[in-house]
Protein backbone atom coordinates (compact mmCIF):
# COMPACT_ATOMS: atom_id res chain seq x y z
CA UNK A 1 0.00 0.00 0.00
CA UNK A 2 1.44 3.56 -1.01
CA UNK A 3 1.97 5.36 2.02
CA UNK A 4 -0.53 8.34 2.13
CA UNK A 5 2.43 10.96 2.92
CA UNK A 6 4.22 10.08 0.01
CA UNK A 7 1.25 10.58 -2.15
CA UNK A 8 0.76 14.07 -0.65
CA UNK A 9 4.40 15.25 -1.00
CA UNK A 10 5.03 13.45 -4.43
CA UNK A 11 1.36 13.52 -5.78
CA UNK A 12 2.41 14.23 -10.00
CA UNK A 13 5.25 11.62 -9.76
CA UNK A 14 3.01 9.41 -8.24
CA UNK A 15 -0.11 9.62 -10.73
CA UNK A 16 2.84 9.92 -14.26
CA UNK A 17 4.15 6.58 -11.95
CA UNK A 18 0.93 4.88 -11.96
CA UNK A 19 0.58 6.18 -15.65
CA UNK A 20 3.14 3.40 -17.32
CA UNK A 21 0.49 1.08 -15.82
CA UNK A 22 -1.59 2.34 -18.77
CA UNK A 23 -4.59 3.52 -15.72
CA UNK A 24 -5.23 6.92 -14.97
CA UNK A 25 -4.74 7.75 -11.31
CA UNK A 26 -5.57 11.09 -10.96
CA UNK A 27 -9.15 10.76 -9.65
CA UNK A 28 -8.43 8.55 -6.99
CA UNK A 29 -5.63 10.22 -5.91
CA UNK A 30 -7.62 13.03 -5.60
CA UNK A 31 -10.02 11.24 -4.00
CA UNK A 32 -7.70 9.85 -1.60
CA UNK A 33 -6.25 13.32 -0.74
CA UNK A 34 -9.18 14.64 -0.14
CA UNK A 35 -10.43 11.63 2.08
CA UNK A 36 -6.92 12.52 3.93
CA UNK A 37 -8.16 16.18 4.47
CA UNK A 38 -11.19 14.98 6.14
CA UNK A 39 -9.99 12.75 8.39
CA UNK A 40 -7.44 15.02 9.40
CA UNK A 41 -9.65 17.52 9.95
CA UNK A 42 -11.83 15.13 11.97
CA UNK A 43 -8.81 14.37 14.25
CA UNK A 44 -8.37 17.61 14.84
CA UNK A 45 -11.84 18.77 15.54
CA UNK A 46 -11.96 15.43 17.91
CA UNK A 47 -8.61 16.29 19.72
CA UNK A 48 -9.85 19.85 20.46
CA UNK A 49 -12.77 18.86 21.78
CA UNK A 50 -10.66 16.80 24.21
CA UNK A 51 -8.60 19.40 25.16
CA UNK A 52 -11.21 21.39 25.95
CA UNK A 53 -12.88 18.48 27.99
CA UNK A 54 -9.83 17.69 30.18
CA UNK A 55 -9.38 21.45 30.62
CA UNK A 56 -13.28 21.60 32.05
CA UNK A 57 -12.67 18.58 34.38
CA UNK A 58 -9.62 20.34 36.00
CA UNK A 59 -11.58 23.20 36.69
CA UNK A 60 -14.39 21.41 37.83
CA UNK A 61 -12.25 19.81 40.20
CA UNK A 62 -10.79 22.83 40.77
CA UNK A 63 -14.12 24.57 41.94
CA UNK A 64 -15.64 21.87 43.93
CA UNK A 65 -12.23 21.92 46.24
CA UNK A 66 -13.39 25.33 46.66
CA UNK A 67 -16.89 25.24 47.52
CA UNK A 68 -18.00 25.98 43.67
CA UNK A 69 -20.15 23.54 43.33
CA UNK A 70 -23.16 25.78 41.77
CA UNK A 71 -20.22 26.87 39.26
CA UNK A 72 -18.92 23.15 38.98
CA UNK A 73 -22.61 21.74 37.97
CA UNK A 74 -22.81 24.44 34.85
CA UNK A 75 -19.86 23.33 33.66
CA UNK A 76 -20.49 19.78 34.12
CA UNK A 77 -23.73 20.17 31.33
CA UNK A 78 -20.41 22.08 28.94
CA UNK A 79 -19.10 18.38 29.28
CA UNK A 80 -21.76 16.45 28.47
CA UNK A 81 -21.91 18.34 25.46
CA UNK A 82 -18.57 18.14 24.68
CA UNK A 83 -18.54 14.05 25.13
CA UNK A 84 -21.64 13.68 22.79
CA UNK A 85 -19.51 15.84 20.46
CA UNK A 86 -16.73 13.77 20.52
CA UNK A 87 -18.15 10.44 20.17
CA UNK A 88 -19.76 11.58 16.86
CA UNK A 89 -16.51 13.26 16.00
CA UNK A 90 -14.73 9.53 16.90
CA UNK A 91 -17.29 7.79 14.25
CA UNK A 92 -16.80 10.68 11.60
CA UNK A 93 -13.16 9.66 12.11
CA UNK A 94 -13.56 5.88 12.19
CA UNK A 95 -15.26 6.59 8.84
CA UNK A 96 -13.13 8.46 6.83
CA UNK A 97 -10.09 6.39 8.24
CA UNK A 98 -12.01 3.14 6.94
CA UNK A 99 -12.68 4.78 3.53
CA UNK A 100 -9.19 5.84 3.19
CA UNK A 101 -7.97 2.22 3.54
CA UNK A 102 -10.45 1.18 1.36
CA UNK A 103 -9.40 4.01 -1.40
CA UNK A 104 -5.73 3.28 -0.60
CA UNK A 105 -6.11 -1.12 -1.03
CA UNK A 106 -7.42 0.03 -4.98
CA UNK A 107 -3.94 1.60 -5.63
CA UNK A 108 -1.41 -0.43 -7.24
CA UNK A 109 2.46 0.06 -6.19
CA UNK A 110 3.96 2.82 -8.27
CA UNK A 111 6.52 1.27 -10.94
CA UNK A 112 10.23 1.76 -10.39
CA UNK A 113 12.03 4.43 -12.98
CA UNK A 114 13.22 1.44 -14.83
CA UNK A 115 9.86 -0.02 -15.52
CA UNK A 116 8.77 1.32 -18.98
CA UNK A 117 5.33 1.69 -20.02
CA UNK A 118 3.12 -0.87 -22.04
CA UNK A 119 0.28 -2.97 -22.28
CA UNK A 120 0.80 -6.51 -22.05
CA UNK A 121 3.59 -8.87 -22.37
CA UNK A 122 4.04 -7.79 -26.05
CA UNK A 123 6.09 -4.58 -24.40
CA UNK A 124 8.09 -6.61 -21.67
CA UNK A 125 11.71 -5.86 -22.41
CA UNK A 126 14.05 -8.74 -22.76
CA UNK A 127 17.84 -7.56 -20.80
CA UNK A 128 19.34 -11.19 -20.53
CA UNK A 129 19.46 -14.32 -22.80
CA UNK A 130 21.50 -17.48 -22.09
CA UNK A 131 21.98 -21.53 -23.32
CA UNK A 132 21.60 -22.73 -26.38
CA UNK A 133 18.59 -24.69 -27.68
CA UNK A 134 18.40 -28.24 -28.11
CA UNK A 135 18.20 -29.97 -31.96
CA UNK A 136 15.80 -32.33 -30.91
CA UNK A 137 15.34 -35.43 -32.95
CA UNK A 138 12.08 -35.86 -35.63
CA UNK A 139 9.02 -36.25 -34.04
CA UNK A 140 9.54 -34.86 -31.22
CA UNK A 141 6.96 -34.56 -28.89
CA UNK A 142 5.54 -31.91 -25.89
CA UNK A 143 5.58 -32.52 -22.26
CA UNK A 144 1.88 -33.68 -22.28
CA UNK A 145 2.52 -36.73 -25.07
CA UNK A 146 5.69 -37.79 -23.48
CA UNK A 147 3.96 -37.81 -19.70
CA UNK A 148 1.37 -40.29 -21.32
CA UNK A 149 4.29 -42.22 -23.47
CA UNK A 150 6.28 -42.43 -20.36
CA UNK A 151 3.06 -42.98 -18.02
CA UNK A 152 4.68 -40.51 -15.54
CA UNK A 153 1.62 -37.73 -15.40
CA UNK A 154 -1.46 -38.54 -15.62
CA UNK A 155 -3.60 -35.60 -16.30
CA UNK A 156 -7.28 -37.15 -17.24
CA UNK A 157 -6.66 -39.13 -13.27
CA UNK A 158 -6.71 -35.60 -12.24
CA UNK A 159 -9.79 -34.63 -14.29
CA UNK A 160 -11.72 -37.77 -12.04
CA UNK A 161 -9.66 -36.91 -8.76
CA UNK A 162 -10.56 -33.52 -8.89
CA UNK A 163 -10.77 -31.67 -12.36
CA UNK A 164 -8.59 -29.95 -15.03
CA UNK A 165 -5.31 -28.85 -13.45
CA UNK A 166 -4.70 -31.21 -11.15
CA UNK A 167 -2.29 -33.22 -12.44
CA UNK A 168 -1.22 -36.58 -10.89
CA UNK A 169 2.62 -37.55 -11.14
CA UNK A 170 3.40 -41.38 -10.96
CA UNK A 171 6.62 -43.51 -11.04
CA UNK A 172 10.00 -41.51 -12.19
CA UNK A 173 7.68 -38.64 -12.61
CA UNK A 174 6.63 -38.62 -9.49
CA UNK A 175 10.34 -38.65 -8.20
CA UNK A 176 11.74 -36.32 -10.15
CA UNK A 177 8.76 -33.73 -9.03
CA UNK A 178 10.34 -34.47 -5.57
CA UNK A 179 14.18 -34.44 -6.75
CA UNK A 180 13.60 -30.77 -8.33
CA UNK A 181 11.66 -29.88 -4.73
CA UNK A 182 14.80 -30.59 -2.92
CA UNK A 183 17.45 -29.69 -5.49
CA UNK A 184 15.86 -26.17 -5.55
CA UNK A 185 15.97 -26.14 -1.59
CA UNK A 186 19.55 -27.21 -1.35
CA UNK A 187 20.56 -24.64 -3.69
CA UNK A 188 19.02 -21.83 -1.59
CA UNK A 189 20.16 -22.79 1.78
CA UNK A 190 23.87 -23.26 0.35
CA UNK A 191 22.81 -19.27 -0.77
CA UNK A 192 21.90 -18.80 2.54
CA UNK A 193 18.17 -18.97 3.00
CA UNK A 194 16.67 -20.35 5.91
CA UNK A 195 14.45 -22.96 5.07
CA UNK A 196 10.98 -22.53 6.57
CA UNK A 197 7.89 -25.04 7.04
CA UNK A 198 4.30 -22.56 6.92
CA UNK A 199 0.63 -23.06 6.39
CA UNK A 200 -1.10 -23.28 3.58
CA UNK A 201 -4.26 -21.84 3.90
CA UNK A 202 -3.68 -18.25 5.40
CA UNK A 203 -7.01 -15.75 6.94
CA UNK A 204 -7.99 -12.59 5.40
CA UNK A 205 -5.39 -10.32 7.16
CA UNK A 206 -2.26 -12.65 5.59
CA UNK A 207 -3.92 -11.78 2.31
CA UNK A 208 -4.61 -8.31 2.99
CA UNK A 209 -0.44 -7.78 4.13
CA UNK A 210 0.89 -9.20 0.65
CA UNK A 211 -1.56 -7.47 -1.52
CA UNK A 212 -3.28 -10.32 -2.95
CA UNK A 213 -6.75 -9.19 -1.12
CA UNK A 214 -8.79 -7.51 -2.49
CA UNK A 215 -6.89 -7.58 -5.48
CA UNK A 216 -7.02 -11.25 -6.68
CA UNK A 217 -9.98 -12.51 -4.21
CA UNK A 218 -11.43 -14.35 -7.32
CA UNK A 219 -8.34 -16.23 -7.97
CA UNK A 220 -8.20 -17.45 -4.82
CA UNK A 221 -9.79 -20.62 -3.17
CA UNK A 222 -11.97 -19.86 -0.16
CA UNK A 223 -12.63 -21.79 2.28
CA UNK A 224 -15.45 -19.82 3.26
CA UNK A 225 -17.11 -22.11 6.74
CA UNK A 226 -13.58 -21.02 8.47
CA UNK A 227 -13.11 -17.78 6.37
CA UNK A 228 -9.58 -18.92 5.47
CA UNK A 229 -7.74 -18.68 1.62
CA UNK A 230 -5.66 -21.93 0.26
CA UNK A 231 -2.18 -20.17 -0.86
CA UNK A 232 -1.83 -18.88 -4.32
CA UNK A 233 2.30 -19.15 -3.14
CA UNK A 234 4.85 -19.40 -0.21
CA UNK A 235 5.53 -15.19 -0.36
CA UNK A 236 1.84 -14.82 1.34
CA UNK A 237 2.34 -16.82 4.75
CA UNK A 238 6.25 -16.42 4.64
CA UNK A 239 5.89 -12.84 4.22
CA UNK A 240 3.10 -12.73 6.53
CA UNK A 241 5.49 -13.84 9.21
CA UNK A 242 6.39 -10.09 9.93
CA UNK A 243 2.84 -8.80 9.81
CA UNK A 244 2.46 -6.38 12.95
CA UNK A 245 6.66 -6.62 13.65
CA UNK A 246 9.54 -4.53 14.41
CA UNK A 247 12.89 -6.05 13.30
CA UNK A 248 16.27 -4.47 14.34
CA UNK A 249 18.05 -3.14 11.40
CA UNK A 250 21.04 -5.34 12.79
CA UNK A 251 18.78 -8.23 11.36
CA UNK A 252 19.06 -7.70 8.00
CA UNK A 253 19.02 -9.04 5.37
CA UNK A 254 16.20 -11.41 6.81
CA UNK A 255 16.25 -14.27 3.85
CA UNK A 256 13.88 -17.72 3.95
CA UNK A 257 12.93 -19.98 1.51
CA UNK A 258 10.14 -22.69 1.70
CA UNK A 259 8.08 -25.57 -0.50
CA UNK A 260 4.26 -25.32 -0.46
CA UNK A 261 1.85 -26.54 -3.14
CA UNK A 262 0.10 -23.38 -4.48
CA UNK A 263 -3.52 -22.88 -5.32
CA UNK A 264 -5.13 -20.51 -8.18
CA UNK A 265 -8.19 -20.74 -9.89
CA UNK A 266 -7.19 -19.19 -12.90
CA UNK A 267 -10.64 -18.03 -13.97
CA UNK A 268 -10.89 -17.86 -17.69
CA UNK A 269 -7.69 -19.70 -18.77
CA UNK A 270 -8.69 -21.68 -21.72
CA UNK A 271 -6.82 -23.15 -24.89
CA UNK A 272 -4.01 -24.62 -26.04
CA UNK A 273 -0.99 -22.49 -23.98
CA UNK A 274 -2.58 -23.80 -21.38
CA UNK A 275 -2.41 -27.86 -22.12
CA UNK A 276 -0.27 -30.11 -19.48
CA UNK A 277 1.19 -28.50 -17.27
CA UNK A 278 1.38 -25.03 -18.62
CA UNK A 279 -0.95 -23.77 -16.49
CA UNK A 280 -2.71 -25.57 -12.96
CA UNK A 281 -5.13 -25.37 -10.83
CA UNK A 282 -2.25 -27.04 -8.39
CA UNK A 283 1.30 -26.93 -8.88
CA UNK A 284 4.64 -27.08 -6.22
CA UNK A 285 7.11 -24.07 -5.99
CA UNK A 286 9.99 -23.13 -4.01
CA UNK A 287 9.66 -19.79 -2.95
CA UNK A 288 12.85 -17.43 -1.91
CA UNK A 289 11.57 -14.39 0.31
CA UNK A 290 13.85 -11.57 1.87
CA UNK A 291 13.30 -8.50 3.88
CA UNK A 292 15.91 -5.87 3.61
CA UNK A 293 16.95 -2.35 4.53
CA UNK A 294 15.60 -0.08 2.08
CA UNK A 295 19.24 1.15 0.74
CA UNK A 296 19.99 -2.53 -0.57
CA UNK A 297 17.29 -4.28 -1.46
CA UNK A 298 17.35 -3.36 -5.24
CA UNK A 299 21.11 -5.10 -4.71
CA UNK A 300 19.47 -7.66 -2.88
CA UNK A 301 16.64 -7.91 -5.89
CA UNK A 302 20.03 -8.40 -8.59
CA UNK A 303 21.40 -11.40 -6.26
CA UNK A 304 17.87 -12.84 -6.63
CA UNK A 305 18.63 -12.78 -10.14
CA UNK A 306 21.98 -14.18 -10.23
CA UNK A 307 20.44 -16.89 -7.93
CA UNK A 308 18.17 -17.78 -10.46
CA UNK A 309 20.38 -17.87 -13.31
CA UNK A 310 22.93 -20.69 -11.97
CA UNK A 311 20.24 -23.04 -10.47
CA UNK A 312 19.03 -22.47 -14.37
CA UNK A 313 23.24 -22.58 -15.80
CA UNK A 314 23.31 -26.04 -13.86
CA UNK A 315 20.09 -27.67 -15.44
CA UNK A 316 21.15 -26.99 -18.66
CA UNK A 317 18.33 -25.19 -19.83
CA UNK A 318 17.89 -22.12 -22.16
CA UNK A 319 16.30 -19.29 -20.61
CA UNK A 320 15.80 -15.21 -21.10
CA UNK A 321 15.04 -12.55 -18.76
CA UNK A 322 12.50 -9.58 -19.30
CA UNK A 323 12.25 -6.62 -17.52
CA UNK A 324 8.01 -6.33 -17.17
CA UNK A 325 6.36 -3.19 -18.02
CA UNK A 326 4.10 -1.57 -16.61
CA UNK A 327 1.38 -3.10 -18.25
CA UNK A 328 2.18 -6.35 -16.99
CA UNK A 329 3.59 -5.67 -14.01
CA UNK A 330 1.83 -7.17 -10.48
CA UNK A 331 -0.14 -4.93 -8.58
CA UNK A 332 1.69 -4.98 -5.61
CA UNK A 333 5.37 -4.47 -7.33
CA UNK A 334 7.86 -1.60 -8.28
CA UNK A 335 9.74 -3.63 -10.63
CA UNK A 336 9.97 -7.64 -11.57
CA UNK A 337 12.43 -10.10 -13.49
CA UNK A 338 10.62 -13.23 -15.36
CA UNK A 339 12.34 -15.84 -16.02
CA UNK A 340 11.20 -17.71 -19.30
CA UNK A 341 12.48 -21.24 -20.09
CA UNK A 342 12.32 -22.25 -24.07
CA UNK A 343 10.49 -25.47 -24.98
CA UNK A 344 11.79 -26.59 -27.99
CA UNK A 345 8.75 -29.44 -28.64
CA UNK A 346 6.12 -26.56 -28.26
CA UNK A 347 8.69 -23.80 -30.27
CA UNK A 348 7.58 -21.30 -27.19
CA UNK A 349 8.89 -19.35 -23.99
CA UNK A 350 7.33 -20.89 -21.09
CA UNK A 351 7.75 -18.54 -17.80
CA UNK A 352 8.97 -20.18 -14.61
CA UNK A 353 10.10 -17.46 -12.29
CA UNK A 354 9.43 -13.83 -11.41
CA UNK A 355 11.41 -12.28 -9.22
CA UNK A 356 10.23 -8.87 -7.59
CA UNK A 357 11.48 -5.64 -5.21
CA UNK A 358 7.50 -4.51 -3.33
CA UNK A 359 9.99 -1.50 -1.94
CA UNK A 360 7.49 -0.62 0.93
CA UNK A 361 3.79 -1.47 -0.75
CA UNK A 362 3.94 -4.72 1.50
CA UNK A 363 5.37 -3.58 4.57
CA UNK A 364 3.00 -0.37 5.11
CA UNK A 365 -0.26 -3.10 4.75
CA UNK A 366 1.91 -5.64 7.00
CA UNK A 367 3.22 -2.56 9.19
CA UNK A 368 6.78 -4.25 9.27
CA UNK A 369 9.31 -1.56 10.30
CA UNK A 370 12.58 -1.76 11.93
CA UNK A 371 14.45 0.78 14.16
CA UNK A 372 16.85 3.18 12.42
CA UNK A 373 20.12 4.38 13.73
CA UNK A 374 18.44 7.34 15.28
CA UNK A 375 15.72 5.03 16.68
CA UNK A 376 12.72 5.69 14.48
CA UNK A 377 10.78 3.29 13.41
CA UNK A 378 11.17 2.96 9.31
CA UNK A 379 9.61 0.70 6.50
CA UNK A 380 11.41 -2.09 5.22
CA UNK A 381 11.35 -3.37 1.50
CA UNK A 382 10.11 -6.74 0.77
CA UNK A 383 11.45 -8.93 -2.21
CA UNK A 384 10.43 -12.52 -3.54
CA UNK A 385 11.29 -14.51 -6.26
CA UNK A 386 10.01 -18.50 -7.49
CA UNK A 387 12.94 -20.67 -7.16
CA UNK A 388 11.59 -22.19 -9.13
CA UNK A 389 8.11 -22.92 -9.94
CA UNK A 390 7.57 -26.49 -11.03
CA UNK A 391 5.57 -27.68 -13.67
CA UNK A 392 6.85 -25.42 -16.36
CA UNK A 393 10.78 -26.59 -15.58
CA UNK A 394 9.30 -29.75 -15.30
CA UNK A 395 8.18 -29.42 -18.83
CA UNK A 396 11.39 -27.79 -20.17
CA UNK A 397 13.05 -30.76 -19.00
CA UNK A 398 10.68 -33.51 -20.41
CA UNK A 399 10.63 -31.42 -24.15
CA UNK A 400 14.33 -30.37 -24.33
CA UNK A 401 15.71 -33.54 -23.12
CA UNK A 402 14.09 -36.19 -25.05
CA UNK A 403 15.76 -38.71 -27.38
CA UNK A 404 14.46 -41.18 -29.46
CA UNK A 405 15.41 -43.36 -26.20
CA UNK A 406 13.67 -41.63 -24.03
CA UNK A 407 14.40 -38.72 -21.42
CA UNK A 408 17.49 -38.01 -19.72
CA UNK A 409 17.75 -36.48 -16.98
CA UNK A 410 20.02 -32.96 -16.11
CA UNK A 411 23.56 -34.38 -14.79
CA UNK A 412 23.08 -32.00 -11.65
CA UNK A 413 19.79 -34.18 -10.72
CA UNK A 414 20.73 -37.52 -11.29
CA UNK A 415 21.90 -37.65 -7.53
CA UNK A 416 18.25 -36.81 -6.08
CA UNK A 417 16.98 -39.03 -8.54
CA UNK A 418 18.62 -42.15 -8.77
CA UNK A 419 18.33 -42.44 -12.12
CA UNK A 420 19.29 -40.89 -15.36
CA UNK A 421 16.99 -41.62 -17.81
CA UNK A 422 12.96 -41.64 -18.37
CA UNK A 423 12.29 -44.91 -20.63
Amino acid sequence: MLQIQTIRDNKEEIILALGKRNIDAQPLVEKVLQLDENRRAAQTSLDNVLAESNKLSKEIGELYKTGKAQEANLLKEQTVKLKEESKQLGDDLATAEEELQTLLYQLPNAPHSSVKKGSSEEDNEEIFREGDVPKLYDNAQPHWELAKKYDIIDFELGVKIAGAGFPVYKGKGARLQRALIAYFLDKNTEAGYTEIQVPHLVNELSGYGTGQLPDKEGQMYHVTADDLYLIPTAEVPVTNIFRDVIVNESDFPITYTGYTPCFRREAGSYGAHVRGLNRLHQFDKVEIVRVEHPSRSYDALDGMVEHVKNILRELKLPYRILRLCGGDLGFTSALTFDFEVFSTAQDRWLEISSVSNFETYQANRLKLRFKDENGKNQLAHTLNGSSLALPRVLAGILENYQTADGIKIPEVLIPYCGFDMID
